[in-house]
């Protein structure tokens, strides 16, 4: 069983774990009192967003065993803690016997084995990638029968490192997923009936993808020049070749011509006009920032 707390980034990334976890055998038990294994999907962004996650623990950690009668075997429910907090806790989880796996959200495609290995030991896995972006996993939803609605993650990571947030620290470096990959994904959901389809970054319209040859050709340009992410890379910025978010933004719009259209999060920072004429000249991208 899979409980998501946070944002949709993590709803998204809750996909992609229920569909790892399924070709690998698993089946999706119906509630977590009935499951073997209960992952929580956390967020680190608030101290109050942690501590229920301490409490969800110790409330698991406290539940009967799994057997229904006093003389029935008793299994030992596995516990595992995904995303945000887990990459900022790490080890930490393990006291008092809460969790049994802590796994990063770089780390979700090692699940399967790490949950293998707890059988014997807490098993963990934190580590932060420069390149894994799950661009080959196709999302499993929750319920498919809600698909009207959908979230499609074109990017993970950030790069600017807010002095109020942690996310850079937790989900690492900014990278972009492939524009084939998403594109085929927007296309999937559209036709299985998603009428309102919402990209996801934590720094959404910062999106490049440099291995896509481009047909815009345009260089990266800041809207707000008070403002210096922690990393910057003029020789980057000022490539032409890659695709992207306003050319994206187009596409996806073309590969989904019913469907409205919406991105979140944006940075002021990334707002050129070749983004705002998107917004503005496609008719089905919603008209909000």
């Amino acid at each position: 069983a899979i409980e998501t707390r946070g944002c949709q980034m993590n709803v998204s990334d809750s996909e992609i774990v229920r569909t790892l976890l399924l070709e690998r055998g698993y089946a999706e038990a119906p509630t977590p009192a009935s499951a073997d294994v209960v992952l929580l999907n956390t967020c680190a962004i608030r101290e109050k967003a942690e501590a229920k996650v301490w409490t969800r623990l110790r409330d698991l950690r406290g539940r009967a065993p799994l057997g229904t009668r006093k003389d029935a075997p008793k299994k030992r429910q596995q516990v595992a803690v995904l995303g945000c907090m887990a990459e900022r806790v790490k080890d930490g989880l393990f006291a008092d016997g809460l969790a049994d796996v802590v796994a990063g959200p770089d780390a979700y495609r090692r699940l399967p084995d790490l949950l293998e290995a707890a059988a014997g030991a807490p098993a963990l896995d934190t580590t932060l990638s420069l390149v894994e972006d799950y661009g080959d996993v196709a999302p499993t939803r929750a319920d498919p029968s809600l698909a009207h609605g959908s979230f499609v993650s074109i990017q993970r990571g950030c790069d600017n490192a807010c002095s109020y947030c942690i996310v850079p620290y937790v989900r690492g470096r900014e990278r972009s997923r492939r524009v084939d990959t998403i594109l085929k994904e927007v296309s999937a959901l559209y036709a299985g009936g998603a009428r309102e389809i919402t990209l996801l970054g934590q720094n959404v319209n910062s999106y490049h993808d440099r291995a896509t040859a481009s047909t815009a050709k345009v260089a990266r340009t800041y809207s707000n020049d008070g403002f210096d992410p922690f990393v910057r890379h003029a020789k980057r910025d000022a490539d032409v070749d890659g695709v992207r978010f306003a050319e994206l933004l187009r596409l996806a719009a073309d590969a989904a011509p019913d469907a409205r259209l919406r991105f979140t999060s944006p940075h002021p920072k990334d707002f050129p006009d070749d983004v705002l004429e998107a917004i503005a000249e496609m008719p089905n991208v919603a008209k909000q920032l």
